[in-house]
């Protein structure tokens, strides 16, 4: 029995090296191969025993596992939606756009997208990235991190930004407190700023501010710039104490618009409201010039006219020039109207052990009871990795390894031919033993 039993040890350890030579084979081919990740085989003494206590050894098999969480090396590229994982994490792909079967969702470190016909991203392998849509207000909403039901395909063909008309404008800035206090004032300091109307068209806002005889008093008017007034309102800074140079108070409130038009001025937010006859229904909006005695709007203090500093809501219609990709994940939008908008958030897939996942075809990897729990991560985060937009990560295997891993296995497939042979010849001599 010993005789047969060394020539099924070395039937199975030829198997094993066979399989070991595969598994090489595979990864010197896929060595350019982007995000593959290296395939290596451990082999394992197996034993059988016997009826009774006795147990002798059987021979060796391939144990088939994959080196997951070693990161490759990278490339720049030149595309954008070129992307890399720079740490932990997977991108999450599907064979369909919008899958609604969630097992049908994967993982891949291979991040070769580019927009197909229908501008979704697409990989080299032909799977869709995923990721979770902003809303129109920038915001995600409510979002499920533990599973793929709340993704979509990301597509960044005929993405349009729809206009907003202007509902808070608010103003900073410095006047010279010098030019105030004379008995002849100098002329008046003017700036103006954009607003957008209902339809999305820049409208123009003018801000004029006089000094006037009295010491850090100041008449503002507001104005469209071409000779309509609005309003106009009298501010008297602080001149001394710890409020000294923000606004002490707001007075003499006049209304100069012609109805429907209207100025309306608060003093003790030192707001005004504007409602302007730019359409059926006219148009109301916030001008916030700062509070008395605080110094998140106009300030006086001596020196130079600093012009104001203008921040408002409200957008023109725009389309799409091209997207920007950021290491937390966040796909941004950049329009020909000058503004950029959050579209997409890429997630990063995290598993607990990265080398339990189920690999499939298309260097990507099914989720497993070995991988461990499931979650949906901002990348650059916590333990999560940053993404990289313009680069990708190469396969994991190292060739000189590879090569010197064939050597080895050819010379133990050789040795494990000698052991059949050799039995086959010790057989043949028992045979002989009848003659």
């Amino acid at each position: 029995m010993s005789i047969y039993n060394a020539m099924q040890s070395g039937i199975r350890g030829l198997g094993a090296q066979a399989t070991k030579v595969s598994k090489i084979s595979d990864n010197i081919a896929n060595a350019n191969t982007v995000g593959y990740k290296r395939t290596f085989v451990d082999l394992v003494t197996t034993t059988s025993s016997s009826t009774g206590a006795t147990s002798f050894p059987a021979g060796v098999k391939a144990v088939i596992s994959n080196d997951i969480g070693k990161q490759g090396a990278f490339s720049s590229t030149s595309s954008e939606t070129d992307l890399s994982i720079a740490g932990s994490g997977f991108f999450v792909v599907a064979k369909q756009p919008n899958e609604p079967v969630e097992s049908n969702y994967m993982l891949t470190r291979a991040g070769s997208f580019k927009p197909d016909e229908d501008g979704y991203l697409r990989n080299s392998a032909g799977f869709y990235l995923h990721g979770f849509r902003h809303q129109e207000d920038g915001t995600l909403g409510m979002v499920d991190r533990s599973s793929f039901s709340d993704l979509q395909a990301i597509n960044i063909k005929d993405v349009s930004m729809q206009s907003s008309a202007t509902t808070e404008v608010s103003v900073s800035g410095n006047l010279p407190a010098q030019e105030t206090g004379l008995v002849t004032p100098g002329s008046p300091f003017i700036s103006s700023t954009e607003y957008y109307s209902p339809l999305g068209e820049k409208q123009k806002l003018s801000f004029e501010w006089q000094p006037t005889a009295t010491d850090s008093e100041w008449d503002l008017t507001l104005s469209d710039g071409n000779g309509t007034d609005y309003g106009r309102v009298t501010v008297t800074f602080n001149d001394s104490g710890p409020n000294a140079g923000s606004p002490a108070a707001w007075s003499n409130v006049t209304n100069l618009a012609a109805a429907p038009s209207n100025f309306a001025f608060n003093p003790a937010t030192g707001q005004a409201t504007l409602t302007i006859d730019n359409g059926t229904t006219p148009q109301s909006f916030t001008v916030d010039m700062g509070a008395p005695n605080q110094y998140d709007g106009m300030t006086q203090f001596a020196g130079d006219y600093t012009p104001q500093e203008v921040s408002r809501d409200g957008t023109s219609a725009g389309a799409l020039v091209r997207t920007e990709i950021e290491k937390n994940g966040t796909v941004l939008g950049v329009f020909d109207n000058g503004l950029r908008k959050p579209l997409y958030q890429i997630p990063l897939g995290d598993v607990r052990n990265e080398n339990g996942l189920l690999v499939d075809d298309g260097n990507t990897y099914k989720l497993s009871k070995d991988a461990g729990s499931f979650t949906l991560k901002d990348a650059n985060s916590g333990d999560a990795g940053a993404v990289s937009a313009g680069s990708l990560e190469l396969s994991n295997v190292d060739i000189a390894q590879e090569l010197t891993g064939l050597i080895e296995t050819q010379r133990a497939y050789s040795s494990n031919a000698k052991i059949i042979t050799t039995t086959d010849e010790m057989l043949e001599e028992t045979t002989r033993l009848k003659r």
